[in-house]
Formats: C-alpha cells, sequence, structure tokens
C-alpha cells in the first residue's frame, strides 16, 4: 500500500488565494474549502487507498513559547482563517482522517505520520503531499517521498540534494542558517543558501562545523565573517534549528486509521452547504470501483 499525507494548511491556502469568492447560505466564504475538498476526491479516484490530511486548527503552537519572533495568526485574513474548522468538518464526513493539531503545527503532524508509515512494513511509499521544505527533513531514499501536486513534481532524497544542496537529514540546520521567512526566524547574518549548503554538505550538522574557517574542507566566500558570525550567534543557530526541526510525537493514529472506506451520512448535507450537489454522486462511483 502507499500512504499519502496531505497538507490542509497550504491546500487552504492556495486554494483561497487561487479561487473566485464563494459564499454560502450562512455568508461565511467557503471557496477554499471547495476546492480542498473536490482536490482530495480527485485524489481518491486516482486510487489513494491510505489518505490523512493535516491543518493547523489553531495558528499558534508550543514554538511560540520557544522563540518571540515566530509566526502568529497576526494579519490572516478572517474569512480564509473560519473555513479551517470548516474544512476539518467537510473531510471528516468524507470518511477522511483528519490530523487538525493545536499545540503542534500540521507540519508536525505530517513528519509524525510519515515516521509511523515509515516503519510499517506493509507500506511500500509515503507520499508527503506538500512543497513545504521543511518537510524535506523526513524524505527517506525513494520510500518517503515529497509530492508538489501543484508542479507535478515528487522529491526523493536525491531530489532535496538536488535542490537544496544538501541531505534531508541536514535541513533543519540548513535552514537555521539560513532563515525561513514563513516561519519568522531570520538565520544568521551572511549566511546564504549557497555558503550554507556547501558546508553542511561537508559537515552534515553546525555543531561539526570547525570554529576555525582554516581548518574548513570546503571553499566558501567569506568564510572567516561567516564563521566569526557562527561563532558569536551558535545558540541563536542552535534555536533556529530547533524551531525548524520537526517534531514525531504530535499524533497517536496509525496507518490503518487513514484508509479511505467511504463517507459518513452527513456527507451528502455537507455537500449541499457547499454546493457541491453532485460530489457524493461522484464519491459514490469511486466507493463502488474499490
Amino acid at each position: 500500500m502507499d500512504v499519502h499525507l496531505l497538507d490542509g494548511t497550504y491546500e487552504l491556502f492556495r486554494h483561497h488565494f487561487a479561487l473566485p469568492s464563494s459564499i454560502d447560505s450562512k455568508g461565511i466564504e467557503i471557496a477554499a474549502v471547495r476546492g480542498v475538498l473536490n482536490s482530495v476526491v480527485t485524489m481518491l479516484d486516482e486510487g489513494v487507498t491510505h489518505i490523512a490530511v493535516a491543518t493547523d486548527h489553531t495558528v499558534d503552537s508550543f514554538r511560540n513559547a520557544m522563540y518571540a519572533g515566530y509566526k502568529t495568526g497576526e494579519g490572516l485574513e478572517e474569512e480564509l482563517f473560519l473555513q479551517f474548522a470548516i474544512l476539518e468538518d467537510a473531510l471528516s464526513s468524507l470518511g477522511i482522517c483528519v490530523l487538525a493539531m493545536t499545540e503542534y503545527e500540521a507540519d508536525d503532524a505530517m513528519a509524525s505520520a510519515a515516521r509511523i508509515a515509515g516503519i510499517d512494513e506493509r507500506v511500500a511509499r509515503v507520499h508527503l503531499c506538500t512543497p513545504d521544505k521543511d518537510l524535506s527533513q523526513c524524505v527517506e531514499g525513494d520510500r518517503i517521498v515529497q509530492v508538489d501536486r501543484r508542479r507535478g513534481e515528487v522529491r526523493n532524497a536525491d531530489g532535496v540534494r538536488a535542490k537544496f544542496g544538501v541531505s534531508p537529514e541536514s535541513i533543519p540546520d540548513w535552514l537555521a542558517l539560513t532563515g525561513d521567512t514563513a516561519d519568522g526566524f531570520p538565520g544568521l547574518k551572511g549566511w546564504g543558501a549557497k555558503s550554507s549548503a556547501v558546508v553542511l554538505e561537508e559537515y552534515l550538522h553546525l555543531e561539526n562545523i570547525p570554529r576555525d574557517p582554516s581548518q574548513w574542507k570546503v571553499q566558501v566566500r567569506s568564510a572567516v565573517k561567516l564563521a566569526e558570525t557562527l561563532d558569536a550567534s551558535f545558540d541563536d543557530a542552535l534555536l533556529f534549528r530547533d524551531l525548524a526541526t520537526l517534531r514525531y510525537d504530535a499524533i497517536s493514529s496509525g496507518v490503518d486509521d487513514w484508509v479511505w472506506t467511504g463517507p459518513r451520512s452527513d456527507f451528502q448535507s455537507w455537500c449541499e452547504r457547499l454546493g457541491l450537489g453532485r460530489l457524493p454522486q461522484r464519491v459514490e462511483s469511486i466507493l463502488k470501483q474499490r
């Protein structure tokens, strides 16, 4: 079997900004929910059997207590935020396992699920359906891969190295040096994507980088200045790496909980609310072909 883990937060954002507005009878924006629900049904139509969707039920997480500058819900459009709970309920009515995070983040849920699926001998491949670079740290060989559904790209461990210049295990260290504006931490001054990749390709992790640049086995422009910055801001770098490191204890469900067996009895009413009157017939047709 293959397991598909979908980044529901990313999908909701993507559809919100890509689709025209759609308002339900209660005056609530639902266009993104409609888009994600249709997208998930398409995945089922394509033969997906085991699927879980991770969402950020709340924007803040345990990382906000670790670093004051970490991302918050400030500035998030209310019409987008309100669709998270609607999406979770609509997907559940479809019979999809929803991993709704409060203390942790959706990325942590996907990492945890990938770890669980990865050690299950019945699983042939795990598909991390998200373009988020954070999840690249979870890629393992050809068995746990990252999928950018919008671009039609599948990235294995070699693909991660080709894109970022480092192996999956070094992604948190790479993010610590380069920073992650989406998550709200700046990285270290002067450490760009290329210089970070060159150094980490040789040393893998921050602790392994010699403090004396004359001992570096790689050639990097402004090595002395980079080494000085790393030495002076090493504690910050460790903190940023901790922020970028995904957790593997965010969920308690397993592969058998992610098998799709069909919608609940309230799926029809959800489709009516969302203006997707033909979707139940499509889902029923998919189910009959299983």
